[in-house]
């Protein structure tokens, strides 16, 4: 959908490693605005208990990982942010955006490594 010029939101867990290697070989680095969707370890457990349809305890698993590669363009706490004020913030950063772009970056600092 993005090669053939959409716009597209895509939410996706960085769990492991080769996840976000993938999305870095597959998207067009400067056409990518990563957002990092933050909230505290005791809040994402309390929404994975009460979704009730994930394994009990990978959210905590997963927790660190998620964000291991510690760059994006724009983060929001959606601990202490509501969706719009999210969605807000998000909007904020198109009208003022950088470059390089995060994914720019993350993909020069990965030259010579591999996915894991």
């Amino acid at each position: 959908m993005a090669a053939a010029g959409n716009n597209v939101v895509v939410d996706h867990v960085l769990s492991f490693a080769w996840r976000l290697s993938d999305c870095l070989d597959l998207l067009d680095p400067e056409h990518v605005v990563f957002v990092g969707v933050r909230c505290p370890m005791e809040e994402t457990v309390a929404r994975e208990a009460a979704r009730g349809d994930r394994p009990v305890g990978q959210a905590a698993s997963q927790f660190h990982q998620v964000h291991a590669h510690g760059d994006y363009d724009v983060e929001v706490d959606t601990g202490v942010m509501g969706p719009r004020e999210c969605a807000e913030r998000v909007k904020e950063h198109l009208t003022h955006r950088t470059f390089p772009t995060a994914f720019s970056r993350l993909r020069s600092s990965r030259t010579g490594r591999t996915g894991g």
